[in-house]
């Protein structure tokens, strides 16, 4: 198949390996900013081909895994209301809440339904008049732009029984604050192609430069990730902190004009708390007031109150690049797929549940 069978190929991954291993010359610390990016490192064992100066470390680019506890369980709550229809993807409906997840909502008579798309939801509402539909929009830049089509979609049609759970958050932010924290030992990123797919490279020059760190951009196969570690080293090898892009096949500099103009049409930039790493500044997106009326928590505005994560899980952790998921006591104990104590094992982006599919048998790298 093209642009993925070549990226797989086993002769180019070993050129590819064959120049990392030799210009890795001292340690080097790197981040996949991406959850995707994650799971093709855990899946193809990339970890155990780099050189053992080099330490891969995994990110919070998970956005069900960052969305935090409090607005799971709002989410939760808003199902349970006589007379909703909550709507949303297939990943969030194993996300544990306070008192179980959407699926446990579902068994104790909540009508909470599966969709591939927002505009499903839209549609749902205009054959529903009877019902709130609500639609549970998380996310990062890369699922922003079809929840604001769905909104515009449902002004244009007048819909009055239609709204959103908008927990929607931005990728640039949080990078900045992983390397403004003192803990921080991350020293280059592998930056999400999917965004930049959405936006473009406009938010990570000055970030680059302000930090002094490597930013490249990379797809999702072996080999994009290979060309991405090998870019990187270059440049820290070089003392150079620039933006890259290998991923120009898909990613154009300005990003997609189209998607961007829904967004900000629908969307401002606002504070918004990360799960494992608080509120984050500019770290997400909110209604703008011209569409406040569809926003869920202002028509629903149940009370969750104070909610603290479980002693136990230390997905925080795990998604600012501290430990790896099988450092954490819980990870395959207490804490399975099946039985999860956070979102990282849930989610088909989640660090833990990538480790745990693929590697969890191995010893864990250095």
């Amino acid at each position: 198949m093209k642009y993925v069978d070549e990226f797989r190929d086993p002769a180019r991954v070993r050129r590819v390996l064959d120049a990392l291993w030799r210009e890795t010359t001292r340690p080097w610390t790197v981040m996949e900013i991406c959850g995707g990016q994650t799971h093709t490192i855990a899946r193809f064992g990339i970890e155990d081909l780099v050189p053992p100066a080099l330490t891969l470390v995994h990110g919070p680019g998970c956005p069900v895994c960052v969305t935090p506890l409090e607005t799971i369980e709002a989410a939760c709550r808003i199902a349970a209301l006589p007379g909703v229809i909550l709507c949303a993807f297939g990943d969030m409906l194993r996300v544990p809440g306070l008192d179980g997840d959407l699926l446990a909502a579902r068994a104790r008579g909540a009508d909470v339904r599966v969709v591939t798309s927002p505009v499903d939801a839209v549609r749902l509402a205009a054959a529903t008049p009877d019902r709130e539909v609500v639609f549970y929009g998380v996310g990062f830049e890369t699922t922003a732009p079809a929840t604001a089509t769905a909104a515009l979609l449902a002004r244009r049609l007048g819909l009055r029984n239609f709204s959103l759970l908008v927990a929607h958050v931005r990728v640039p932010p949080a990078m900045e604050m992983l390397l403004a924290d003192p803990e921080n030992r991350v020293q280059a990123f592998l930056a999400a192609g999917h965004v930049c797919t959405v936006e473009g490279l406009r938010d990570y020059p000055a970030l680059a430069a302000r930090f002094r760190v490597p930013i490249v951009v990379t797809g999702f196969e072996p080999l994009d990730l290979l060309l991405g570690l090998l870019a990187a080293v270059r440049q820290l090898s070089a003392g150079r902190h620039v933006v890259e892009n290998p991923y120009d096949r898909v990613v154009a500099p300005d990003g997609n004009p189209t998607a961007r103009a829904a967004v900000d049409a629908v969307y401002e930039v606002a504070d918004r708390p990360w799960r494992g790493l608080g509120v984050v500044p500019r770290g997400g997106l909110a209604l703008r007031s011209a569409y406040a009326d569809l926003d869920a928590r202002r028509r629903f505005p149940v009370d969750v109150g104070a909610v603290a994560e479980p002693a136990a899980c230390r997905a925080a952790d795990v998604l600012r690049g501290l430990i790896k998921p099988v450092a954490c006591p819980e990870f395959g104990r207490a804490c399975t797929p099946d039985h999860p104590l956070g979102a990282p094992m849930v989610s088909t982006e989640g660090a833990c549940a990538a480790w745990f599919q693929h590697r969890r048998h191995r010893e864990a790298p250095r």
